[in-house]
Formats: C-alpha cells, sequence, structure tokens
C-alpha cells in the first residue's frame, strides 16, 4: 500500500518543523528576556515617555534659556515643589471638580439624546441635524456667550465643558447602537427581553465599544477645554484651577512653573487614558472578546 511517507508528502517544504535532539518536534519555546520585557505595554509606553524627556532635556541645556524653554529637570523640580507646597494640588482639585459636573451633565444630555434618536425617526434627525450644527462649533466660540449668560464663575466653565462632551458622546454612541446586528436584537427578542431589559443585556454590551470611544473623546475634549476657559474666567473671577495657575505663572515670568502646570496637565490625562479607562476596557469589552 503506498503511504503519504513513501511518497514524500510528509515533507512539504513550506512547512517548517523544528525537532529536538530526540527527534521530537518542540512545541514550546522559551522567550528570551528582550522578548518577555516588549510584550509588557506599560513597559513600552515609559521607554517612550523616557525617550521624550531625555529630548526635552537635552534640548532645553542646548538652548540654554530657562526664560523661554526650562530643561526637563528643573520642569520635575518646580513641578515637586508646588506639590509639596499644596498649590497644584488645590488648583488640580478645582480644576477636576469643575470637569466632573460638566462632564457627567454632558453624558446624562448624551443618553437622553441617543434614547430619543433610537426610538424614533424623527429623534434620529433631530440628533444628526443637531450634531451637524454644534459639533464643528469649537467650545472657545462660545466662551463670549457663555459669560453674558451665566456670569463669571463656574457656571460659564461648565457650559462650555458640557458643549464639548455632549456631542462626542451622542455621536459615538448612536453610532453604536445602529451598528448592533440584527441577530443580536433577535437573539434577545427570543430569549424574552423586552425595552430596557434588552437595551441593558443585548444593545449595550454590542455598542460599548463605540460609548467607550465617545466617553474618552468626550473626555479629552473636556480637559483642553476646561484649561482653555480657566485661563479666561480664572483671569475674570479671579479664582480657578489649573489653567489659571499656568496663566498666573505666565504673568510673572516664571516660565518653568508654567511648564510645570502643563506637566500636570498631561500626567493627569495619561493618568486617565491608561489607568481608568484602561482598566475599564480591560473588565468590559476585553473580558468580552470585543477587543484583542
Amino acid at each position: 500500500m503506498t503511504t503519504a511517507s513513501t511518497l514524500g508528502l510528509d515533507r512539504r517544504p513550506e512547512i517548517l518543523r523544528e525537532t529536538s535532539a530526540a527527534g521530537a518536534i518542540t512545541v514550546e519555546q522559551r522567550l528570551s528576556l528582550p522578548e518577555l520585557l516588549y510584550r509588557q505595554g506599560w513597559l513600552r509606553k515609559c521607554a517612550v515617555l523616557a525617550t521624550l524627556a531625555v529630548l526635552w532635556e537635552v534640548y532645553g541645556r542646548w538652548l540654554d534659556n530657562p526664560l523661554l524653554f526650562p530643561t526637563f529637570s528643573a520642569t520635575v523640580e518646580a513641578f515637586g515643589t508646588a506639590i509639596l507646597s499644596g498649590e497644584i494640588p488645590a488648583k488640580a482639585l478645582i480644576s477636576l471638580q469643575t470637569l466632573a459636573i460638566g462632564y457627567g451633565i454632558g453624558i446624562a444630555l448624551a443618553a437622553i439624546l441617543t434614547t430619543i434618536a433610537i426610538g424614533s425617526r424623527i429623534g434620529t434627525d433631530l440628533l444628526e441635524t443637531l450634531t451637524a450644527m454644534f459639533n464643528p462649533l469649537p467650545a472657545i466660540a462660545l466662551l463670549p456667550l457663555a459669560l453674558i449668560w451665566f456670569g463669571l464663575g463656574q457656571g460659564s466653565v461648565v457650559f462650555v465643558l458640557v458643549h464639548s462632551v455632549l456631542w462626542a458622546i451622542a455621536l459615538n454612541t448612536h453610532a453604536g447602537f445602529r451598528s448592533v446586528s440584527n441577530t443580536l436584537r433577535m437573539v434577545g427578542l427570543n430569549y424574552g427581553l423586552r425595552n430596557l431589559r434588552l437595551v441593558r443585556a443585548i444593545l449595550i454590551p454590542a455598542a460599548f465599544p463605540s460609548i467607550l470611544t465617545g466617553l474618552k473623546v468626550g473626555w479629552a475634549f473636556a480637559w483642553r477645554t476646561l484649561i482653555a476657559a480657566e485661563l479666561v474666567f480664572g483671569v475674570s473671577s479671579g479664582s480657578g484651577g489649573l489653567g489659571w495657575y499656568i496663566f498666573e505663572n505666565r504673568n510673572a515670568l516664571e516660565t518653568t512653573n508654567v511648564f510645570a502646570g502643563l506637566f500636570t496637565v498631561i500626567l493627569i490625562g495619561l493618568f486617565v487614558e491608561n489607568v481608568v479607562f484602561a482598566n475599564i476596557e480591560k473588565r468590559t469589552i476585553r473580558r468580552w472578546g470585543m477587543q484583542h
């Protein structure tokens, strides 16, 4: 009887088989230390940040003009001094409190608009029309109106934050719900899920990648809008968060403290993106097998 071995079919040149000394096929191979380290995402990101810090330090020393561009070490020193004095933590707390209010209101309004849009075609037309009108409108352009309508203080800042958050979250959430396949909807209906139970058990998990993207985009818009708004309203009202801290030190020509304020903004952004949202992704869409 002719077998595959006699015909040479078991020796396919396009397949590479590594065998041990005893002739057995090697199934596993221990990774080297560099390969193990490279697989750690947090370590790769730390390497990127360290490279940027070195470039910052080298350029600052080469320029040799602290008033124009302080070095990274000088910025870290000023940042540490402001942390120990409690100035930056107090300013950051004010900014984060204002951000939480505006972000929360924006999420609530986006949920209402999305619910209306899912429920009827008129609601969909309403959401698409409003987003086409207001989403391209920069939040900074609403600062003069906010000043007239709400006066000086937190109310004006919250207003522009809501504008920054609302449309990004509403658009992504609505797009996520529309992308849910009819098969999943019918599966939920076959299991007796209706109305809110169907939304909670089927639609939200299926659309959550788009919802989370909207939350991340809305957060980024809100954070940078907050700092810009505080530069204006903080100056006007004599109080404010990190934006006011940056503006105040700019007026005093304390460039190192200005960079320390910007450094704080960056650190908070990195923390929210790589800790808060990363944990949400790990506990939801990665756990559900919807993201690699």
